[in-house]
């Protein structure tokens, strides 16, 4: 079975601390900020950066954990670690993942915070 792309009872602890309005407000901060976290990521491998990957790649892992979206931060979580690797290999595969995670994690965090 495949796991939850939002980790519903992290979502609503979430919500229930900091309330459903900030959360909504911290959800459309994350659908303008992921994006340009992910281009970053793109440019450091090019540039071969291996700082500036794992400096993006720590953001939105800590991001997909604040909301409960529990692929999308062990994606992050992964290109941190082997940031090193990824950038000498110049492989943009665990990229092109990590977008197809944060893709699903948007369109369900986009769904939550209309409810």
């Amino acid at each position: 079975m495949t796991p939850p792309t939002i980790d519903t009872a992290t979502f609503d602890e979430l919500k229930t601390t900091a309330g459903a309005d900030f959360v909504r407000e911290l959800v459309d901060t994350l659908l303008v900020e992921a994006p340009l976290m992910l281009d970053e990521m793109r440019t450091a491998l090019g540039e071969r950066s291996v700082e500036r990957l794992r400096r993006a790649a720590h953001s939105l892992k800590s991001n997909g954990m604040t909301f409960g979206a529990l692929e999308l931060a062990a994606s992050a979580r992964d290109l941190e670690v082997r940031a090193a690797e990824i950038v000498a290999s110049g492989d943009a595969t665990p990229l092109d993942a990590l977008a197809q995670r944060y893709a699903a994690a948007a369109t369900a965090l986009a769904e939550l915070t209309r409810e």
